[in-house]
């Protein structure tokens, strides 16, 4: 892993292994040119996560989400004690296929979310890359994208608070059975196959949970 003195990226390191949960033909990773690619298409779309739990730190990286009629897509990258499991701790960023111009954030703690909201970008998220970071601490989290804040959660007194040790994951899937569509838009897929792409994705390597694997 190299290191990098950015004032964000400070104790973080470029993330040179993963773990594919489903469909690793469709996910290509490229250590040496540090990127990752999702292909969604007939065949589905995919899921990548580190090798390692962190617990607090600054994870994120710079993603080109896919170009053309996306509605019914949703590209993530995000933080969860473990996917699936219905009393995660998860800290989140999502686009939604039917909007190429906003992004959606939002946290969970022991399963409950409902802390969603939504931000306007001011350019395309498809055109070009952008860095997108989550800054997790014990009692704040912060989400930047392109070096500026653009959410943040301060901890109150007696409030439940992400606090489990996470992976990174991304992904790339059809959300378009949610509430009938009205999430991400109804998948049409004329433009298949759809490419999301990930540069310089970063972990905080000093906040590994050694244990967890």
């Amino acid at each position: 892993m190299s290191t990098h003195t950015s004032e964000h990226h400070h104790g973080t390191a470029i993330l040179k292994e993963i773990a594919v949960d489903y469909c690793p033909e469709v996910c290509h990773h490229k250590p040496e040119a540090d990127e990752i690619h999702i292909t969604f298409d007939h065949r589905g779309g995919a899921r990548w996560r580190s090798h390692h739990r962190f617990q607090y730190g600054t994870c994120g990286g710079r993603i080109k989400c896919p170009g053309g009629n996306t509605s019914g897509l949703n590209f993530n990258i995000y933080l969860s004690s473990l996917e699936g499991d219905k009393s995660q701790d998860e800290i989140d960023f999502e686009f939604l296929g039917k909007d190429k111009f906003s992004v959606q954030t939002n946290f969970y703690t022991v399963g409950c979310g409902n802390r969603e909201q939504m931000h306007e970008l001011g350019f395309d998220y498809s055109e070009d890359f952008h860095e997108y970071l989550i800054k997790w601490g014990p009692q704040t989290i912060e989400w930047l994208v392109d070096g500026k804040l653009i959410r943040k959660e301060e901890r109150k007194p007696d409030e439940a608070w992400p606090e489990k040790p996470m992976f990174l994951y991304s992904s790339v899937w059809d959300a378009s059975y949610i509430d009938e569509g009205r999430w991400t838009g109804k998948y049409e897929g004329c433009d298949a196959p759809y490419i999301c792409s990930y540069r310089d994705v970063r972990v905080p390597v000093e906040n590994i949970v050694t244990e967890e694997k």
